[in-house]
């Protein structure tokens, strides 16, 4: 089964949706149905952006359990 920690880790840095949208540059829409597991698989450009703005590695936000 899919899972990330997208969610946990932003609320943990105390970060908004739209504020990891604006630093990603990626929809809130998009980082909302990631968030949520109603899309999965995002593109590998896509881990990149997130895990930067959330200074945490691919492996710890996609691939952790």
């Amino acid at each position: 089964m899919y899972h990330n920690q997208i969610k946990r880790i932003r609320e943990e840095k105390g970060m908004t949706l739209v504020k990891l949208a604006e630093l990603s540059g990626i929809s809130v829409g998009y980082l909302c149905h990631l968030e949520k597991g109603s899309r999965k698989n995002p593109s590998i450009l896509v881990m990149e952006k997130i895990s930067k703005s959330l200074n945490k590695s691919i492996a710890e936000i996609f691939f952790e359990q």
